[in-house]
């Protein structure tokens, strides 16, 4: 099943090594960099699907497949807590020579972004938070709880045996539920990605991740006072897998100067959803965190002098 589900979405971008693991991205564009980090049991399609095609006029548009997602691997005993995923981040960023990106972080990659800025702040200029997961969350999202797993050796059991024919049986409804209320496309199993969350790795991967996020919020949330740099932050105010109260008015409460920019009858996958409004978050956050390289892009003088 596996070899099919590579077949129809293949890892079709570039590969580089990094500490060890071997990162899938997909790079687009020129201008100031631009990193975008998906979410929990997404891949780098999430974000390629709409998104990054509007933003490659403007950007160099970098889409990287966390570790253990898509085709980025995950070693067994590579951590995959936060501060460890910011770390490879920041190894990623280091070894491409981007020279502090714009980084966009949908959902759980929302997180992990947030954790580079806390811990990696020389390496990013700016944030753009897109239905970011920023608090512990008590009860995981009726969406994701076949993923809570534990422990280890029973997370490993269940990826090999059980993934792929729960996956058959539930796929649609889990992403129904990840769309909702918005309708999800047609192809999103395939162009969007969707099939790839269906293989054994993936599945523990993710699960390993939820086994583990809980423990590292807590501290980055007394943390997040002392964010300084740009960050745009933007939700569904229909989001059905996280809420926008405890997560982004409950992050702009925290952090000097953030507004909560809300999409209207939108959920959680507004990269795909409502693109536009996504498109115009880091336009808005470009201008601030790179002011120069962001204006001689967006207004070239050759178009000043033409009007």
């Amino acid at each position: 099943m596996t070899r099919r589900i590579e077949a129809a979405v293949p890892g079709s971008g570039r590969f580089v090594e990094v500490d060890g693991e071997r990162f899938h991205y997909y790079e687009e564009g020129k201008g100031p960099p631009l990193l975008m980090i998906h979410g929990l049991m997404g891949s780098s399609r999430n974000l390629t699907y709409a998104l990054s095609g509007q933003l490659r006029e403007h950007f160099r548009v970098i889409t990287l497949d966390r570790p253990g997602s898509g085709y980025s691997t995950r070693h067994k005993g590579t951590a995959a807590d936060l501060p460890a995923q910011a770390r490879q981040v920041a190894a990623f960023i280091n070894t491409l020579g981007l020279d502090k990106p714009i980084v966009l972080g949908h959902s759980l990659g929302g997180a992990i972004s947030l954790a580079l800025a806390l811990d990696h702040s020389h390496a990013v200029s700016g944030l753009v938070l897109v239905a970011p997961l920023t608090h512990p969350q008590p009860t995981l999202p009726l969406v994701f709880w076949s993923l809570a797993v534990r422990p280890a050796w029973l997370r490993r059991w269940v990826s090999h045996t059980l993934t792929v024919p729960m996956g058959l049986l539930t796929r649609r409804a889990v992403v129904k539920g990840v769309f909702a209320p918005d309708s999800a496309p047609d192809d999103f199993a395939t162009r969007g990605g969707g099939l790839l969350g269906m293989r054994p790795d993936n599945f523990y991967a993710a699960s390993s991740e939820i086994a583990l996020v809980n423990d590292d919020l807590p501290e980055m949330v007394k943390r997040y006072p002392q964010l300084t740099l740009p960050i745009s932050l933007i939700y569904g105010a229909q989001d059905k897998v996280l809420d926008f109260r405890k997560h982004g008015q409950a992050l702009a409460d925290k952090v000097p100067g953030l507004k909560l920019q809300l999409v209207e009858g939108r959920g959680h996958m507004l990269p795909i959803t409502a693109t536009a409004r996504v498109v115009e978050a880091v336009q808005q956050l470009a201008k601030r965190a790179r002011p120069a390289q962001t204006a001689a892009i967006l207004h070239p003088p050759f178009a000043l002098t033409s009007q």
